[in-house]
This record gives C-alpha cells, structure tokens and sequence, in this order.
C-alpha cells in the first residue's frame, strides 16, 4: 500500500473497517495518515523516568481547507485518557480551539508508552514531542 494513493488507501479502509470493526484495535487509525511511521518513530525517542496519572495524546487535524498537507498534529496532556480528552475537546470543555475545529480522531498508537506519567514529567514529554514533531516539518498545535 505505500505507492497506492491516498483515495485507494481510504476505500481499502472503509472496506476493511466494514468488515472487521469488532476485531480492529483502538490505537489503528482510522483514516491515511501519511507521516504515521514519523509519528512513530518521533514518539518512540521519549521516556519518562517517572510514573503517575498524566497522558500525552496526538490528534490528527484536518487542514485540508489550507493547501498543503491535508492533516496536522495537535500534542496534548491530559489526567484524563486520550479518549476521554478528545470527547472533553469536541464538547467545547477546556477544548483547543484546533482540536475543537479540526480535530478528527486520536492517534493511539505513538503514544501508548507515554501514559500514566507524572505531571511533570508529562508536560516536558509534550512539549519535546511538540518541538520534535515540528522540526521534523509536521503542522502542530498546542505542545505547550
């Protein structure tokens, strides 16, 4: 699937997902993200040295209005799970107005090994991944 474009991509997806949703894990896109194997490899880079209560979650964005690449980052921490974070944004409560406005889905995967950090720890975690994710050319919003 890596020469295939994007749109074959998508319909493959959507096929799949119609057939298999019950056995697809949560941390799986659910859409094509092209730079999802940077996402990967960027978050795998972290570590934190000490354990707690905070997460550090990535939503993808839709910028598909703005030219360009179509998607972009948002790097955020939160007590709450990703999940429950990305409903809390949609809700408008405590939302980025990025996440609230553009904000498609949570990507899972990169960051599973960045949950249930101490606070501190999380926040320097967010903002180093923010700051990575940026120099490595990735449209990216809070990182705080």
């Amino acid at each position: 699937m890596r020469v295939a474009l994007p749109s074959q991509i998508e319909s493959s997806l959507e096929r799949l997902w119609q057939h298999a949703a019950a056995s697809i894990p949560d941390w799986l896109p659910m859409r094509y993200v092209h730079f999802l194997p940077l996402l990967y490899e960027t978050a795998a880079r972290f570590r934190a040295r000490r354990r707690g209560r905070s997460n550090v979650y990535l939503v993808l964005l839709d910028y598909a209005d703005r030219g360009g690449d179509p998607f972009g980052i948002y790097v955020g921490m939160s007590d709450y799970s990703p999940a429950e974070r990305f409903d809390q944004h949609k809700a408008g409560i405590r939302a980025s107005g990025a996440v609230l406005k553009r904000g498609l889905e949570v990507l899972t995967g990169p960051t599973l090994h960045l949950q249930r950090l101490a606070r501190a720890e999380a926040a320097r975690v967010e903002s180093e991944l923010a700051e990575a994710l940026a120099d490595a050319g990735l449209t990216i919003e809070g990182g705080h």
